[in-house]
């Protein structure tokens, strides 16, 4: 058995800032957190803790673990840190707007690639780090052709979502322990 998985960085980033907000008591509930704008910006995921917890029990059964996300500043680590703990990275420029564009596209287009030339839909199984909707018709396409999807994130993923995949894996527990101490 194998383990692919596929994380979208400023989604799980930004969404666990605001479950830590939640956490601290500094916002009522989650969609007052994204209703208000409410960050814990000294939230800081630990990409290795990360990696390892979605490995399950043995990390040695990871064929690929792939990272993405819009490019950063000069002076900014997290990807170099990333890449030390194991991940692969996959960077893409901001739009005019200095929006962030073609990420949830780019891990559909390899997770899509990797099931039909790399992933045996028989032992393997697809993880996917991520919490919107966006994800669904790929999901579903590759769940009716035998695929087991896992999706790791934060309670408050797409319900679509949740049902879509074959098991769901709510990272609010694991908070404090995802925490760059």
């Amino acid at each position: 058995m194998a383990n692919f998985i596929y994380v979208d960085n400023s989604n799980v980033f930004i969404e666990a800032k605001r479950v830590s907000a939640v956490q601290q008591g500094w916002a009522l509930n989650i969609f007052d957190a994204m209703n208000n704008r409410i960050l814990d910006n000294t939230y800081r995921l630990d990409f290795g803790k990360l990696h390892s917890f979605t490995a399950g029990n043995d990390p040695s059964k990871i064929s690929r673990a792939v990272l993405f996300g819009s490019r950063p500043p000069a002076n900014d680590s997290v990807w170099t840190i990333a890449e030390k703990v194991g991940f692969e990275t996959i960077i893409v420029d901001r739009n005019i707007a200095n929006r962030e564009k073609k990420i949830d596209t780019g891990i559909v287009a390899e997770m899509m690639r990797d099931a039909y030339t790399k992933i045996n839909k028989e032992a393997d199984i697809i993880t996917l780090v991520a919490g919107d909707s966006d994800f669904v018709p790929a999901i579903e396409a590759l769940r009716k052709d035998r695929y087991t999807i896992e999706v790791f994130f934060w309670n408050h993923a797409s319900q679509e979502l949740k049902d879509a995949c074959d098991r769901f894996v709510p990272l609010d527990l694991h908070l404090d322990h995802l925490n760059h101490n």
